[in-house]
């Protein structure tokens, strides 16, 4: 479905270009990564999620990091990608039962208010809908998932990766996709979505971004204090592996501190976003709490999914 791949590319495009503290982003490069690459893979992930309603969520997967391959040499978008692919194959799914179910709510143009809440698409799917969808997708995951996903891996090379004694993904592979996300639950929050049904980007990151563009139509601050509120209540698990669980931690604790002043809605927490911001980059990309822009870029789907073209929330162009 097109409009899939449009949605998936376009949560890339605005993850990354948000200036969100410690990210690659439109004002910040890494010494080994630059913004131009995030561009770029966004492009080179249209055509695997072209493909949802034909392709398992583990083909898609690997797809989108060999095209991704072509463009760049880096780790851009692997954890986007394991979030995308589920979400996408459901989201696939759920419009294609709603269309049986009911014919003629697909044919609805529904008009956006000038101001109120964010309008749904004209497929008219709600979030438990989506989410009900999706936990069929992922209680379907297969062995042969879990291999295309480990081959898409290997070929990511994702940094701080390090070596487990169970289904290491430089060995066979014996279990599901669910099952060898659930291994790994415990030191990966993307894992932690596979085996927590999308706990994360349905219950807080979802509805924070909604909430935000609802409240502000400010799209680039809603997504930006997004990232802040994830980082506040998830210890980003890519700092942890790289520079240890107290060091996540002690991020966490701090933009809670930023969360108080008001984030990047007040002049005391811009300040504060700006410290921080400068904090992360101390250590080139070691702290980069890139496992929270992959969380806040599942919530950019789901919420694009769900109500089509953020810029066109109510109130936003007045």
């Amino acid at each position: 479905m097109e409009e899939i791949a449009e949605a998936a590319q376009i949560a890339c495009l605005l993850e990354v270009s948000a200036p969100k503290p410690g990210n690659v982003n439109r004002l910040h490069n890494f010494k080994d990564t630059r913004y131009e690459d995030f561009l770029l893979s966004a492009v080179a992930i249209g055509g695997a999620f072209r493909e949802v309603s034909k392709c398992s969520v583990g083909e898609i997967i690997l797809k989108a990091i060999v095209s991704t391959r072509r463009y760049v040499t880096c780790n851009t978008n692997l954890g986007m990608v394991l979030l995308f692919a589920p979400v996408a194959k459901a989201y696939a799914l759920a419009v294609q039962e709603g269309r049986k179910g009911k014919a003629e709510r697909g044919k609805q143009k529904v008009k956006a208010p000038r101001k109120g809440p964010l309008p749904f698409t004209a497929h008219g799917l709600r979030p438990p809908e989506l989410r009900a969808a999706l936990i069929g997708v992922l209680n379907s995951l297969t062995v042969e998932d879990a291999r295309h996903v480990y081959a898409a891996i290997r070929l990511a090379h994702p940094g701080g990766i390090g070596k487990v004694a169970q289904q290491d993904i430089h060995g066979e592979v014996q279990v599901s996709l669910l099952e060898a996300m659930a291994l790994a639950a415990h030191r990966d929050a993307i894992a932690r979505e596979y085996a927590g049904q999308f706990e994360i980007t349905f219950n807080l990151g979802y509805p924070t971004l909604k909430n935000y563009l609802e409240e502000t139509q400010d799209l680039e601050k809603s997504i930006v204090q997004t990232y802040l509120t994830l980082l506040s209540e998830i210890p980003d698990t890519l700092i942890a592996r790289k520079e240890g669980l107290e060091v996540s931690k002690n991020v966490s604790a701090r933009t809670q501190a930023i969360l108080r002043e008001g984030g990047v809605f007040s002049a005391a927490g811009q300040q504060g976003v700006q410290d921080l911001d400068k904090f992360l980059r101390s250590k080139g990309n070691r702290l980069n709490p890139g496992t929270t822009a992959d969380l806040t870029a599942s919530a950019l789907l789901v919420t694009i999914l769900l109500h089509g073209n953020l810029l066109q929330v109510p109130g936003m162009l007045e």
